[in-house]
């Protein structure tokens, strides 16, 4: 078992990771459920076994992101209501293209813990990195105002907003948000998400020649799996304080690229392993 556990796939990605994209991309249409031959046959166009798949599915249900369900006497899972409102709030920030401008202002959020509730204060700071905030202070957070909305919804889900206080700011001084930024956030660790995933998928965006559906699925949902943790890395932080020639402009534009060439063929081989 430690070895189907420890197997990654594709350039380091985990079977878990791709299933959860699997759901994300087709389950959610058609009601979130998925059997699990067809999950089977899908993730073996990317080299995954079925023992991996198994294996990643039970740690997944686990987790409370599937729900085991039989469909017309077919063994197979469905999304947890929480499961299916992170990817249902994921999609903004993974498929809208977008970086804030400064002139949008900031979101702090500005929260106090009592040490008898400690573990509240490390579910908060693990929620607020997730949601891509940079660290201004021991409990001050900073992010671009635009995720004000998101920020609400996520604290709220784990019962957390009653400990945050969250703020819109303009920043008055005294030095240049330009030279604070890579102390808010560790912007080389970023930088090299980005250029990493520029040199696995910068050439197949580039490619004219249309695939048939079954290599669309096979180069699509890995380039989906590797860039839906960019947008959450890399909030949108605005250009006019990055540095010049930030690479999460090129990603992004890279990613979309590959979406509008392969999303709808990579769908339509999906569809026939599921209908078989």
């Amino acid at each position: 078992m430690t070895a189907v556990k420890e197997t990654r796939y594709l350039g380091g990605l985990p079977p878990r990771a791709l299933i959860v994209s699997c759901f994300g991309l087709y389950a959610r249409e058609s009601g979130g459920w998925l059997g699990v031959a067809g999950l089977i046959r899908l993730l073996a166009e990317l080299g995954v076994d079925a023992a991996a798949v198994r294996s990643s599915v039970s740690r997944l249900k686990r987790r409370g992101i599937l729900v085991p369900e039989r469909v017309d006497g077919a063994a197979g899972y469905t999304l947890s209501a929480s499961a299916r409102a992170i990817l249902d709030e994921g999609d903004r920030r993974i498929f809208e293209p977008g970086r804030a401008a400064l002139a949008d202002g900031w979101l702090l959020a500005v929260f106090s813990v009592p040490e008898s509730e400690r573990d509240k204060r490390h579910q908060l700071r693990t929620r607020l990195a997730g949601l891509g905030f940079g660290t201004v202070a021991a409990g001050v957070w900073i992010a671009p105002a635009r995720l004000r909305a998101e920020t609400a919804a996520v604290l709220e889900r784990h019962g957390l907003a009653g400990y945050v206080d969250l703020f819109r700011a303009e920043h008055l001084g005294f030095a240049e948000v330009r030279g604070q930024l890579d102390r808010w956030w560790d912007l080389d660790t970023l930088s090299l998400l980005h250029r990493d995933f520029l040199v696995r998928y910068a050439p197949l965006a580039r490619r004219t020649r249309p695939p048939d559906d079954r290599q669309a699925f096979a180069q699509y949902l890995p380039a989906l799996t590797d860039w839906r943790r960019l947008p959450y890395a890399d909030p949108g932080l605005p250009a006019e304080v990055l540095p010049r020639d930030w690479p999460g402009v090129r990603a992004g534009t890279t990613f979309f690229a590959i979406r509008d060439r392969l999303a709808a063929p990579a769908h339509r081989f999906a569809d026939t392993a599921f209908t078989r």
